[in-house]
């Protein structure tokens, strides 16, 4: 009985020591007591990430289910550098786009020139304004000039184009139908009026020219201006189509157009390598701008027929006129160097003009400058020629 018992005990002895063996070969070295031996002090286990002997090896390790918190956060659109400028097509910065526009008078009697500010002008609207003598008006947005004049004064139909982007329409005075309109529509509702009498500050007058042609402004007092009574930069939706130039093997080499006022000619010479119509008028076969020298030199030039009459305002003396100017009328459309004929309309005073061809089709304009010449129905005074280029190379001499 006692041998049996020893063998007993022996047997035991040897599976304890078999189980110890398969522990440690499974789960590592066994973790030290947590009760150091006397005088020696507790230090951490290596293994200590390691599973404790008394875990099950089958029982899987619990992972803890995701939270809101831990989603990862989606990544921001990033803010675009530059985006196309609503007059032009131009790419500019955001903050140019959204600026509101500004609509200047801009006189064109031979004492004015050259004028100051053409160059930096979105859009140029060239049109009869008395005894006639054209007169300009620009609108600028992603360029401010430092210089912008002679500023002279307004007519209703040119308050009608600025309308279309309820523009900050500068002048000084103008015919009693212009005043009229801008004192019950001039605070928003067509444009935001600053008329030189009323804010004089943001005007002065040089004294290298004789008045009336020198009164001038800038771009940043009338954008100030504006601001002051009411004119918020916001996003603005374009009014016409642009593209980027043709390649310029589709160009042609050559071409003009000749546009005339009773007491103006104005002469565009397609340039093939800048895909620029380089403008000169009478008294300017270059015209430049008085600001820096720049050529006028615009992109796109579009000629309209609009009817015009004597404006009955009890000044017949001032030779003003009126216009048609919401309805439909022909128009020639010049860009790329190649000119089509079509159609413009504009539905209403707020509306803008738009431009078709032969077939409704609304045309894409050249991204850049547009001059506009919008001449009276009648020939009489205010021809138009259209001379196209050559899809061939001038012969050399």
């Amino acid at each position: 009985m006692r041998r049996t018992t020893a063998g007993a005990i022996a047997v035991a002895a040897i599976v304890v020591l078999v189980i110890a063996l398969a522990a440690t070969s499974v789960f590592g070295t066994p973790t030290p007591s947590a009760s150091p031996p006397t005088g020696q002090a507790a230090t951490p286990s290596p293994s200590a990430a390691t599973a404790s002997p008394s875990e099950s090896p089958t029982s899987p390790t619990p992972v803890a289910s995701p939270t809101a918190s831990a989603l990862p956060e989606p990544t921001p659109e990033p803010t675009p550098t530059t985006v196309p400028a609503p007059l032009t097509g131009r790419l500019v910065s955001p903050t140019a786009a959204a600026r509101h526009p500004i609509a200047v008078m801009i006189d064109d009697l031979w004492a004015a020139r050259p004028q100051s500010g053409l160059s930096s002008a979105s859009v140029v609207w060239h049109a009869p304004a008395e005894a006639g003598i054209p007169r300009y008006m620009a609108i600028f947005q992603e360029e401010l000039p430092k210089a912008i004049g002679p500023v002279r004064s307004s007519r209703f139909y040119y308050i009608a184009w600025a309308a279309e982007w309820r523009a900050i329409y500068a002048h000084a005075g103008g015919s009693p139908q212009a005043i009229d309109t801008l004192r019950q529509k001039g605070s928003g509702q067509y444009v935001y009026n600053v008329d030189e009498f009323r804010y004089s500050g943001t005007f002065g007058r040089i004294s290298t020219r004789f008045s009336p042609h020198n009164l001038y402004t800038t771009g940043k007092k009338l954008r100030n201006t504006g601001e002051r009574i009411g004119a918020k930069d916001k996003t603005y939706a374009p009014k016409w189509q642009f593209a980027p130039d043709a390649p310029i093997e589709e160009r042609p080499y050559g071409g003009t157009i000749s546009v005339s006022y009773p007491y103006n000619k104005v002469l565009y010479t397609y340039d093939r390598d800048t895909n620029t119509y380089r403008r000169s008028v009478t008294g300017e076969k270059k015209q430049k701008d008085a600001v820096d020298g720049t050529r006028i030199a615009p992109k796109n030039v579009i000629v309209m027929r609009m009817a015009f009459g004597p404006l009955n305002d009890g000044h017949p003396e001032k030779h003003r006129l009126e216009a048609d100017v919401v309805g439909s009328g022909r128009a020639w459309i010049s860009t790329n160097g190649r000119t089509i004929k079509g159609t413009w309309k504009k539905a209403g005073i707020k509306r803008p003009t738009r431009f078709y061809d032969r077939n409704g089709n609304e045309v894409t304009l050249t991204i850049g400058q547009t001059f506009i010449q919008v001449l009276t129905t009648s020939t009489t005074g205010y021809p138009a020629t259209f001379k196209a280029g050559s899809d061939l190379p001038p012969a050399t001499p």
